[in-house]
């Protein structure tokens, strides 16, 4: 019955965007962009070596296209991530506005859940976004509709991202691996601390995201998720309903991220037991996931103007985020980030000091951290500098 309640919105909110078509007084246009990004990082983990925990690699290079023709928009972006050996599809979309209250997309797009575009000051995200709640694109259907100091965003998801290209000696599946957004993957998970084999994806999501703007100022929001995961030697499915609660302030140069998520990856094993840990992947390798916890957000940052030559604006800030995991035997999660975005014309540089305690990209143990983790876990750090020029 669900699946007829989705198939049946997908349809409608379609049609709306035939029937609504007309041509629009803002004008065609045809921009292309891109990026290239360099890293350099200096980690401090269990196992560090003295002569190679310093490096400089190439982070990044993409395209992105943007057009407007008779109304309709389109938006694309390819990424290659050189260091990771995967490339994919970042977004792709098409938008098209009924009026100025209403928006409707087609595509691979940003899920609207949580605060808008990013949780996040700092070049790496906060932990929503390493569990898929944070700057997640995924494929299906969004309706953007304005009204008085609302913002209200309905999306429905058939599935995540399309996979991208990994290499040949690198781990991916039949769902891929390599994507900009972590999605749940098909390989194996845990339950009770057995491992037991798993082939789940994502299937079937529904997203709703109410945004109130109390002053110009100050912006508080409700999201939820009811999202399917989907076991293909089963044919069956679990559904878990996943939640968040924000708010932005902006005051004079001041911005505070506020934000709590608590998700539900209901999930069950190839014989039918209900999984603790699961696997999600992105840029070509999995790690585990324990399928249900609480997130709590915050970051604050302060832009300082300079308008020189070579330095438009500072901005020093600092993110926090936590996670606690449901299961009381599994260590939780802390992710510290201080930092100071520099802006330089078309090149923005950040500095971060990232400190990490069970994060499994801030550990000589890739992978680790966000499953089961351990009482034990040390606070890893990495100094990372990421120099762009955007154009």
């Amino acid at each position: 019955m669900i699946k007829t309640y989705l198939y049946t919105l997908l349809f409608l909110l379609l049609n709306t965007t035939l029937l609504c078509a007309q041509d629009k007084d803002k004008s065609d246009y045809l921009k292309i962009g891109g990026a290239l990004r360099f890293n350099t990082a200096i980690e401090n983990y269990e196992n560090s070596n003295k002569d190679l925990d310093t490096y400089i690699k190439m982070d990044t290079w993409f395209l992105s296209v943007d057009a407007r023709k008779m109304g309709f928009d389109v938006s694309f972006q390819y990424r290659f991530y050189p260091e990771s050996k995967t490339h994919f599809l970042h977004h792709g979309y098409i938008g098209y506005e009924v009026d100025e209250s209403l928006y409707l997309k087609l595509g691979v797009f940003q899920k609207p859940f949580g605060i808008a575009d990013f949780a996040s000051h700092s070049w790496w995200f906060q932990l929503p976004y390493y569990l898929g709640f944070e700057d997640t694109y995924n494929t299906g259907i969004n309706a953007n509709y304005k009204y008085d100091k609302f913002t209200f965003d309905l999306a429905y998801f058939r599935q995540a991202a399309p996979r991208g290209s990994v290499s040949s000696n690198s781990e991916d599946n039949s769902v891929g691996n390599g994507r900009y957004s972590y999605a749940v993957v098909p390989t194996y998970g845990f339950s009770n601390g057995k491992q037991l084999d798993a082939n789940i994806r994502e299937l079937d999501q529904v997203n709703g995201r109410i945004r109130y703007q109390l002053t110009n100022e100050v912006e508080f929001g409700f999201s939820g998720q009811l999202g399917s995961i989907y076991n293909r030697e089963l044919d069956q499915r679990s559904w878990g309903f996943s939640w968040a609660l924000h708010t932005l302030i902006n005051y004079d140069r001041w911005n505070f991220k506020g934000e709590v998520i608590n998700y539900d990856y209901n999930a069950k094993a190839n014989d039918g037991q209900k999984l603790d840990i699961l696997q999600m992947a992105a840029y070509g390798s999995p790690y585990g996931v324990a399928t249900q916890g609480t997130i709590y957000v915050a970051g604050l940052s302060y832009e300082i103007p300079v308008n020189r030559k070579f330095i438009k604006s500072i901005q020093p800030y600092i993110d926090y985020s936590y996670l606690h995991k449901k299961e009381n035997s599994f260590a939780d999660t802390q992710f510290l980030i201080p930092g100071v975005l520099i802006t330089s014309g078309p090149i923005y540089t950040y500095v971060d000091y990232a400190w990490g305690k069970n994060h499994p990209w801030l550990t000589s143990s890739f992978g680790e951290g966000f499953d089961e983790g351990s009482k034990n876990a040390r606070w890893n750090s990495r100094l990372n500098i990421n120099i762009g020029y955007y154009f």
